[in-house]
C-alpha cells in the first residue's frame, strides 16, 4: 500500500512537470495612463462629495426626526401633568366628601343621643307625676284600709241601699254594679 501511494504521487509530480506550459503566479495588469488615473479620481471624489452631501441630508433628517420626537415627550409630559392635576383634585374631592361623610355621621350619632335622652329624662319626668297622683288618688281612696277602699264601701253600701230602693237597684244594675 505505501508502494502505490508513493507511485501515485511520482506519476502526478511528472504529470505536471511534464505540462509544457506553465502557470504565471501574478496576472500582468495592463498599463493605466496618468489620464486614466485622474480621471478615475475626480469619479472618486465627485462620488465622495455626492456620499458627503447624501449624509448631511440623513444628519439633518435624523436631526428633525429627533426634535418632533423631543416635542412628542414635552407633549406626553404635559399630559401627566393634566394627569396628576386631575388626580390631586379627585384626592381632595374624595378627601371632602369623606370629611363630610365623618360630619353627617357624628350629627346623626348626637341627634340619637339627644332624643334618647331627651325620651328618658321626659319618662322620667311624666312617670313622677303619674307616681305623685297614684299616690294622692291611693289617699283619697283609702286603699290600704283593711275594710277595703273608700270605692269598695261605697258600693257595697249602695247596694244595701238598693235592696230597700227599686230605682236605685235598677240604676246600679244599669251600670253592672249589681
Amino acid at each position: 500500500m505505501k508502494f502505490k501511494l508513493n507511485f501515485t504521487a511520482l506519476l502526478f509530480f511528472f504529470t505536471i512537470l511534464s505540462v509544457g506550459k506553465t502557470l504565471p503566479a501574478i496576472e500582468t495588469a495592463p498599463r493605466i495612463s496618468d489620464r486614466e488615473i485622474i480621471e478615475s479620481l475626480a469619479e472618486i471624489k465627485n462620488s465622495q462629495k455626492t456620499v458627503i452631501i447624501q449624509l448631511e441630508a440623513l444628519k439633518e433628517l435624523t436631526e428633525e426626526r429627533f426634535k418632533q420626537v423631543d416635542k412628542r415627550f414635552e407633549q406626553m409630559d404635559k399630559r401627566f401633568e393634566q394627569v396628576d392635576k386631575r388626580f390631586e383634585q379627585v384626592n381632595k374631592r374624595f378627601g371632602e366628601t369623606i370629611e363630610l361623610i365623618t360630619t353627617l355621621f357624628g350629627s346623626l350619632i348626637v341627634l340619637i343621643i339627644a332624643v334618647l335622652g331627651y325620651s328618658i329624662w321626659d319618662r322620667r319626668t311624666m312617670t313622677k307625676k303619674v307616681s305623685e297622683r297614684v299616690k294622692k288618688v291611693e289617699a283619697n281612696l283609702d286603699v290600704e284600709n283593711i275594710d277595703g277602699s273608700k270605692l269598695s264601701r261605697l258600693i257595697e253600701v249602695l247596694k244595701n241601699l238598693s235592696k230597700k230602693d227599686r230605682r236605685l237597684k235598677e240604676v246600679l244594675h244599669s251600670f253592672n254594679l249589681l
